[in-house]
């Protein structure tokens, strides 16, 4: 009798569009042609209605067969393009990936292995390294850099001390969980703040995240990086408030 192999696991790779013509097609190239044993992978594209011809880019690979296009009529954020992703997401395992090319896609396997192996649903991919503390080194804007890398440690710390952890990278844009650790959990945030909502309600609900460091490099603002100094501080203050204590 003929071994059959085991169905390959589905992993669900959201990916947020907007504004990212420089980058998009070598990043949607990568990922179709991507392959890693033992799993298959559906990526979702939400594009956000871009204004530099992105939306153009991400039409070319709608009807591929691992491919699911969502068009959206207007920007509304990072993090509302994720929860619409979410919906869509069909596999057991989910990754959030951005479309600017900051992560390296050879980190899948190792963020993937311990999921795989049951030890772990949630992993994060820090991006800090073996006695570093910068993670952005804008060499065009080093003053924004520093500013960045010192709100960030500020902003740990915060995290760590409400939620009794600690972590390194709270706010990587590598996250990878079992699908099944959302269900029924109610999620709501637009921008950025998506990040600090997503981590505090997964551990509020038991689940801590096993940290991995990733390949990373950073973009300036002149290259495209897209958060703001001002505006999106206030939203992540309020995200810990609110979702430390919010009923989940």
């Amino acid at each position: 009798m003929a071994l059959t192999a085991p169905p390959a696991t589905t992993v669900s790779v959201i990916i947020p569009v907007y504004n990212e013509a420089p980058t998009v097609r070598t990043l949607l190239d990568a990922l179709v042609e991507k392959r890693i044993p033992g799993y298959e992978l559906q990526l979702i594209v939400v594009e956000s209605n871009s204004t530099d011809g992105s939306r153009d880019a991400v039409l070319g690979y709608q009807g591929r067969p691992s491919v699911t296009v969502i068009l959206e009529e207007r920007p509304r954020g990072k993090g509302h393009a994720v929860r619409t992703g979410l919906a869509a997401a069909a596999g057991e395992i989910v990754i959030i990936q951005d479309a600017d090319l900051e992560y390296d896609l050879g980190d899948y396997e190792k963020l993937l292995a311990p999921i795989a192996r049951q030890e772990h649903p949630f992993v994060l991919g820090t991006r800090h390294r073996k006695n570093g503390w910068a993670i952005r080194k804008f060499t065009d804007q080093r003053l924004h850099a520093f500013v960045l890398n010192l709100a960030h440690w500020t902003f740990t710390l915060m995290i760590n001390a409400s939620l009794g952890i600690w972590l390194t990278d709270p706010f990587t844009m590598y996250k990878v969980f079992r699908r099944d650790c959302i269900s029924g959990l109610r999620l709501e945030s637009n921008r950025f703040d998506f990040d600090w909502e997503l981590l505090i309600k997964l551990v509020r609900r038991g689940y801590r995240p096993l940290e991995i460091p990733v390949s990373y490099r950073s973009r300036s603002f002149n290259e495209g990086k897209k958060v703001s100094m001002v505006r999106d501080p206030l939203t992540w203050m309020r995200a810990l408030v609110k979702y430390r204590f919010q009923r989940l």
